[in-house]
């Protein structure tokens, strides 16, 4: 069923944001303290049995210098510099095996696929730890861990691994640096979203159904997870629920889109209960850069799939060429 918004209201729909007094400077704060960290991009070749496509398994420094595992993906004797797509994973998710993203470099692209530390364990393989967890109570899954406090937050982790993940990308002398683009669905998408306002030349951003927008009105209309580990702690901790959106806000995606830049195409399901619709609608209609958004009317939260991947192909080869 749908169960949102009419699409005309969606389309009109702009939300009071809630933007803390000091966003700015904690994550311009949050990525020097990264930075001060050596990156240390390494891309070692790795045994695929491919004969097209050349892979690289990489490591490289993100949050607290803390080792990210990756894939760089390329066509095999294409002469560099190329274009890259660097990937975003969804919740629970991690890199998976390189044969999972071959539609790229199948298209002339690099791709850069990063994992998501701690995750993994949900439906596709991951291989990075998170070795600073926030402390105190969580719910299982990860929208919760450090959740009272900004700086203990999993989500100011993962946000700077994935800045991190351009930066290590456009190291490596067969990618473009002038020509990146990140993407990712869901989770991925949120992340995509963060970094078009957190790197500011990029070249492109596909932003597919996105998790973590609008997260105060997400938690009133669906009880589906992630969100509904979110109610669930606020259940126990029905005292603290402002901390936990106090904190939730320095990761919303309308309070990153309000910065971006980046030229951005946008994905939507009408029928979608683990990110509503309205909840992708208030980060679309408050996105500052060039942007423009498929609509799915009668999907969930697979969106556009394989339809959606191959209008993406076509308009990255429209953008880069």
């Amino acid at each position: 069923m749908f169960i949102d918004m009419p699409l005309d209201q969606l389309r009109e729909y702009l939300p009071e944001r809630h933007e803390p007094q000091d966003f700015d400077a904690f994550w311009e704060r949050t990525l020097g303290e990264a930075r001060a960290h050596e990156l240390n991009a390494r891309f070692e070749p790795y045994e695929s049995d491919f004969e097209l496509v050349e892979v690289f398994d990489v490591t490289f420094a993100g949050f607290g210098g803390h080792p990210i595992k990756g894939w760089l993906l390329k066509p095999a004797g294409r002469s560099g510099p190329l274009p890259c797509v660097v990937q975003y994973v969804g919740y629970n998710g991690g890199r998976g095996l390189p044969h999972e993203w071959l539609l790229w470099p199948a298209a002339g692209f690099a791709t850069f696929v990063m994992d998501s530390r701690g995750q993994g364990g949900g439906w596709r393989v991951g291989d990075t730890p998170d070795p600073a967890p926030g402390s105190g109570p969580e719910t299982p899954g990860k929208l919760t861990q450090g959740v009272f406090d900004p700086e203990n937050y999993y989500y100011r982790r993962l946000y700077t691994d994935a800045v991190r993940a351009v930066e290590a990308a456009r190291s490596h002398p067969a990618v473009d640096p002038e020509r990146i683009i990140v993407a990712g669905i869901s989770q991925g998408g949120g992340m995509a979203l963060a970094v078009s306002a957190l790197v500011p030349d990029l070249a492109y951003a596909f932003i597919n159904v996105p998790f973590l927008c609008h997260v105060r009105r997400a938690v009133e209309i669906t009880d589906e997870d992630p969100y509904g580990e979110l109610g669930r702690f606020c259940a126990i901790h029905r005292t603290r629920a402002e901390e936990v959106f106090a904190t939730i806000d320095y990761v919303d995606g309308m309070n990153f889109a309000v910065r971006a830049r980046t030229p951005a195409h946008f994905s939507v399901a009408l029928r979608d209960g683990i990110t509503p619709p309205s909840t992708v609608f208030a980060a679309y209609n408050h996105y500052a850069g060039p942007k423009d958004i498929s609509v799915w009317e009668f999907n969930g939260h697979e969106g556009g799939d394989v339809h959606q991947e191959l209008e993406n192909v076509r308009l990255a080869r429209k953008v880069l060429g």
